[in-house]
């Protein structure tokens, strides 16, 4: 760790630490070259020997160092010195949008709106520059203070066109991360518009799509389960920004959005025209070439090696859910080839030729009729209005349960209960729940406001019951008006006029004169209601100077003794004692305490006649002198 003082290269001075990662903390630092404020990213002390961090490490900084963007915090320089590896960066004061969305709750539509159309600028940039970021998230995201949003921290970033992700480990928070992330396979451009969906889902319900007590739990989730949509979770979601953020979380990378401008006009467009249904969809695979496919696959399963099937099978194909369905293609090859060893007469061959056509095409029309009915239920849940959101949600837990065979409990009301009781009477039934905050001038705080699942509902045990929360009303932010330099009474009537309450303290000043205000505390931005304290001047406060002993000082010396202390001088002349010039007495004698600009009168002395006799007798001597040798010779 370093540490407040220290400098780095001979240039940047260590400020503060500001924050800290899994594998570097991060310090404010002033460059004194160039005469600002940086942000500088150190790797910790205990991966600097390790060549794979280092390495990582570095890489975050090359990929970076490319390109700038409003909407990504640059990287102005990177080194190392005695073993401590450093990223210097753009220092952004501000928020991040994880601490945002859990100060808000949920964000509005057009606000969430706003912030993904600047995170996606700023990936345009990045994916134009063949570079991936792998951990978007709310965390990687900052508000500055000015309202700019800009991506930061491609800690695990790496340019497009380099060797695939090493499958070992999943990178990135499990929470936002990509199904192939997740399955450890081939990830781009549209691994960071899924991990962008997943935080939009975020800013507009004020909780992400999937939870679980592991991170495996989460990222299961991501490879299996669909992602729900928005207004299924919270109100008031337009139809337009429910299918961007469907579409954005795609399971299959091809039937997402292929580049984050594709997203950027979507997004822009759902600002103009939110209820709209604009958004196109990647179609499903056609229900007629499936079955044929699987016609043509049986028929020929003599020809088709389960080998070759193998290496025709693309990545994104391979999801967990289709295992079932990979093993029973294995069985019909085996069951083909082992036909190969059977002697039959054409004859035989005739009627399995026609069995076989029977089956394919029975297998069509039920894959055929299990399509529609998906594309069904799709368009339904999608167009269905807002008062049928809870029952939606209702209907695919019911769903889900009796597919799995669990056991069925039935769903308690809990709406108009505060949290701690709801939360009490669904554990009490099996129940667990997830909660999404919301603002309300009706509903108490910490009250229930609704739940997702309706009362009544059948569902399996353990499920999790959405319940939207009461965060009381919402906080209206308003400015804090400029009163410096306005007298006390002008600044009261100012500030209450704007909605704030008001308390007055009271301070010396030497700059600002008496009764006018020195500070209002706190600025800027703040809740309205908030008590803001004024702070008015006393003036200049005095100070008390102990007197020296000015006795027996030259006039122009004992002069200056007192205005540097800040006292006035008065000064008397007597010409009838003391040496002249000099101060014979003073009104305040030595060790005094006399308050500061007090005037104080000095006597001087200026005895005049008797410098001037003592001018005027000194020539007689001399004369006595001479006029004795004329005495003496006229004796003589």
């Amino acid at each position: 760790m370093l540490r407040k003082g220290m400098f780095l290269a001979d240039r940047y001075e260590i400020i503060e630490q500001i924050g800290t990662g899994g594998m570097s903390d991060v310090y404010k630092a002033k460059c004194h070259k160039l005469n600002r404020y940086v942000a500088i990213k150190v790797m910790k002390s205990e991966f600097s020997e390790d060549k794979t961090f280092v390495s990582k490490f570095r890489a975050e900084a090359q990929s970076v160092a490319g390109f700038t963007h409003p909407n990504v915090v640059n990287v102005y320089d990177v080194g190392d010195e005695n073993g401590i590896y450093y990223i210097v960066m753009e220092l952004v004061e501000g928020i991040t949008l994880k601490k945002y969305i859990e100060k808000r709750g949920k964000l509005p539509f057009k606000e969430a709106v706003s912030i993904a159309i600047q995170v996606a600028n700023g990936l345009d940039a990045a994916h134009k520059h063949r570079i991936v970021h792998r951990d978007i998230k709310p965390q990687n995201i900052i508000i500055s203070k000015e309202g700019k949003v800009k991506v930061t921290d491609f800690g695990i970033a790496k340019v497009a066109s380099s060797s695939t992700i090493n499958s070992s480990s999943t990178m990135g928070s499990v929470h936002y991360i990509s199904p192939e992330q997740a399955r450890g396979g081939y990830s781009d451009e549209r691994s960071d518009i899924y991990s962008l969906g997943i935080t939009i889902f975020e800013m507009l319900t004020g909780t992400v799509p999937f939870d679980g007590d592991s991170t495996v739990a989460v990222a299961v989730q991501h490879i299996q389960d669909e992602i729900p949509a928005p207004s299924t979770v919270a109100a008031d979601i337009p139809v337009s920004i429910d299918k961007i953020v469907l579409k954005c979380t795609q399971k299959k990378p091809d039937r997402r959005y292929q580049s984050a401008a594709e997203l950027i006009t979507d997004l822009k467009k759902s600002l103009v025209m939110p209820d709209e249904d604009f958004v196109v969809m990647a179609p499903m695979y056609a229900a007629s070439g499936t079955a044929a496919s699987v016609t043509a696959d049986a028929l020929n399963a003599k020809e088709v090696k389960a080998e070759e099937k193998d290496d025709i099978l693309s990545d994104d194909d391979m999801f967990i859910e289709d295992d079932d369905n990979e093993e029973e293609t294995e069985n019909n090859i085996e069951e083909s080839e082992e036909d190969d060893d059977v002697d039959i007469d054409d004859e035989s061959n005739d009627k399995l030729d026609l069995i076989m056509k029977i089956i394919g095409i029975g297998i069509a029309v039920i894959i055929l009729i299990v399509t529609i009915f998906v594309i069904v239920k799709l368009v339904g849940s999608t167009r269905s209005s807002k008062n049928d959101n809870t029952e939606t949600t209702s209907s695919i837990e019911e769903t889900i349960s009796t597919e799995a065979g669990k056991d069925t409990v039935t769903v308690p009301k809990v709406e108009g209960m505060t949290k701690d009781d709801a939360v009490k009477a669904l554990n009490e039934v099996g129940l667990g729940y997830k909660q999404v905050i919301q603002s309300s001038k009706t509903v108490a705080k910490d009250t229930v406001i609704s739940q997702g699942t309706k009362a009544g509902a059948k569902v399996a045990k353990n499920t999790q019951i959405i319940l939207t929360i009461s965060g009381g009303e919402d906080v209206v932010n308003t400015t804090v008006p400029s009163v410096t330099g306005e007298t006390e009474d002008d600044a009261r009537e100012k500030l209450e006029a704007a909605g704030f309450k008001v308390t007055v303290d009271y301070d010396y000043s030497s700059t600002v004169a008496e009764g006018k205000v020195i500070k209002a505390s706190p600025s800027g931005s703040v809740a309205k209601g908030t008590t803001v304290t004024i702070t008015v001047s006393r003036g200049k406060q005095i100070q008390n100077v102990t007197m020296a002993n000015l006795v027996g000082m030259t006039e122009s010396d004992a002069s200056q003794w007192l205005q540097n202390n800040g006292l006035s001088v008065y000064t008397i002349y007597d010409d009838s004692k003391g040496e002249y010039g000099k101060v014979i007495a003073c009104k305040y004698s030595e060790g005094t305490s006399v308050p500061e600009g007090t005037t104080v009168t000095i006597t001087v002395s200026h005895k005049q006649q008797e410098a001037s006799t003592k001018a005027t007798e000194a020539p007689a001597k001399p004369s006595e002198a001479t006029s004795q040798p004329s005495s003496d010779a006229a004796q003589n």
